[in-house]
C-alpha cells in the first residue's frame, strides 16, 4: 500500500465514538478516530513496511503514527532517528506504543536509556524510565536501585506528568520485585503521595505505589 492508499483506508475506518473518545483524551484534530482493533487489522494486511512506516510517522497524524509503530523495523532505525521520533511525540498513547513496539526492541536501547534518564524532554525521560522499569524487573544487575530510589524521591513530585507516570512504575516495580527495598519504596510512595487520589474503576488496582506494591505482593504470596 502507498501512503495515500493507507491514509484513505484510515479515513474510511473513522469511527465517531473513537473520535470523540480521543478528543476527550487530548488527541487533537489531526486524527481519523480509528479503533485500535481496526489499526491492527490494517497492520496485519500491510505486514512489515519500514519505508511506509516512516512516511506515516511524518504525517504527524495520530492514527498514522499508531499504525507506523506496528509495521516499522526497529533495528533499521538509527539511534539519532529514534531519539528524534521519541522527542517529537505529542500524545501519550503514541509514546507508549513506540516504547512497547520499537524502543524496547532497538539494539541500542541501553545507550538510549542512559541518555534519556538524564534528559529534560518529558517524552525522552518517559522512554528512559520505561526502559529502566524493564531492567528493574528483568535485569536488576544493570542498575543501581538505591540511586533510583533517591532520584524518584527527589524528582517525582515535580516531574512532568509524562515522566512522572513511568517513574511511578519504576517505584512500584522496585517494591514488588525487590523485597530488600520494599519498605523503602512504600515509604517513598507514602511520603510523596503521588496518585494517592487517582480515580480507578471498580476491581482495578490503584496506581498509588504503596497500594499497588502491597496488592501485587499479596497476590504473589497467595500463588
Amino acid at each position: 500500500m502507498t501512503l495515500k492508499e493507507t491514509l484513505n483506508k484510515l479515513e474510511e475506518l473513522s469511527d465517531e465514538k473513537t473520535l470523540k473518545y480521543n478528543l476527550k483524551n487530548n488527541v487533537g484534530d489531526n486524527q481519523y478516530g480509528v479503533k485500535l482493533g481496526d489499526l491492527r487489522k490494517v497492520a496485519k494486511k500491510i505486514k512489515t513496511n519500514h519505508n511506509l512506516a516512516i512516511e506515516l510517522w511524518a504525517t504527524k497524524n495520530y492514527d498514522a503514527q499508531m499504525l507506523s509503530m506496528l509495521i516499522i523495523e526497529p533495528e533499521t532505525l538509527t539511534t539519532d532517528k529514534l531519539d528524534a521520533m521519541v522527542r517529537s511525540i505529542k500524545y501519550i498513547r503514541v509514546a507508549d506504543w513506540i516504547n512497547s513496539y520499537v524502543v524496547k526492541l532497538h539494539p541500542e536501547n541501553e545507550s538510549l536509556r542512559i541518555k534519556w534518564m538524564q534528559d529534560k524532554n518529558p517524552m525522552a525521560a518517559r522512554a528512559g524510565w520505561n526502559l529502566t522499569t524493564q531492567r528493574i524487573v528483568r535485569n536488576p544487575e544493570m542498575i543501581d536501585i538505591p540511586y533510583l530510589l533517591e532520584r524518584i524521591e527527589n524528582e517525582m513530585p515535580t516531574a512532568p506528568s509524562e515522566t512522572q507516570w513511568t517513574m511511578n512504575f519504576s517505584l512500584a516495580e522496585i517494591g514488588i520485585h525487590h523485597p530488600k527495598y520494599r519498605e523503602r519504596a512504600i515509604s517513598i510512595g507514602e511520603k510523596l503521595g503521588v496518585y494517592r487520589d487517582y480515580p480507578v474503576s471498580k476491581g482495578c488496582t490503584s496506581p498509588f505505589a504503596p497500594i499497588w506494591i502491597k496488592e501485587i505482593v499479596s497476590r504473589k504470596e497467595i500463588q
